[in-house]
């Protein structure tokens, strides 16, 4: 296990919002930025676009995240095609993974439905490691908000997961 890189990953899914209710279905964007903790510096980032099977990606996910159908069908590949290249490219189960939430629980739910290994074991969530460091015991905040209170600037289009991956890894290089 290297316990001095951790890859930060932000998932974008196919997303709908009805009568004021949001709802989500399949992945169709995971953004990857990985620092290295001795360094202290964001070392690697990647974007992959994933095809979804079953969903189709809506207006208003396309306003939310700006990933239209159309380069989803230029750029996307399967889910499994896509962790194989998250493995190559970043690493498996030597790695730790983090997010904000329970990405992590989402992409294993996702794999487990398409037959896909799960591609890491270790995981943190950095949204509980913020409201434990913070002593925010009962309340929720978001990622932006929180790397804000920090004084950390956020750089780009929130709802993509190649900036909230960065942004993330930003944030985590203050938290870890």
């Amino acid at each position: 296990m290297n316990h001095n890189r951790i890859v930060c990953f932000d998932l974008e899914m196919c997303c709908w919002n009805e009568n004021g209710v949001g709802t989500t279905g399949e992945i169709i964007e995971v953004g990857l930025a990985e620092i290295d903790l001795v360094k202290g510096e964001i070392v690697k980032r990647a974007q992959y676009y994933v095809r979804p099977q079953h969903d189709e990606v809506s207006l208003f996910c396309v306003e939310l995240t700006g990933i239209t159908p159309r380069k989803i069908q230029k750029q996307g590949r399967p889910l499994a095609s896509v962790i194989q290249s998250m493995i190559k490219n970043f690493g498996g189960s030597k790695k730790i993974y983090a997010a904000w939430g329970r990405d992590d629980r989402i992409l294993a739910k996702e794999c487990e439905q398409k037959g896909i290994a799960m591609p890491f074991n270790e995981f943190i969530n950095l949204a509980t490691l913020y409201r434990i460091q913070h002593r925010l015991k009962d309340k929720r905040i978001g990622h932006r908000e929180a790397q804000e209170a920090l004084g950390i600037d956020w750089e780009g289009r929130q709802h993509s997961g190649y900036v909230d991956a960065y942004n993330l890894a930003k944030l985590a290089l203050k938290l870890l």
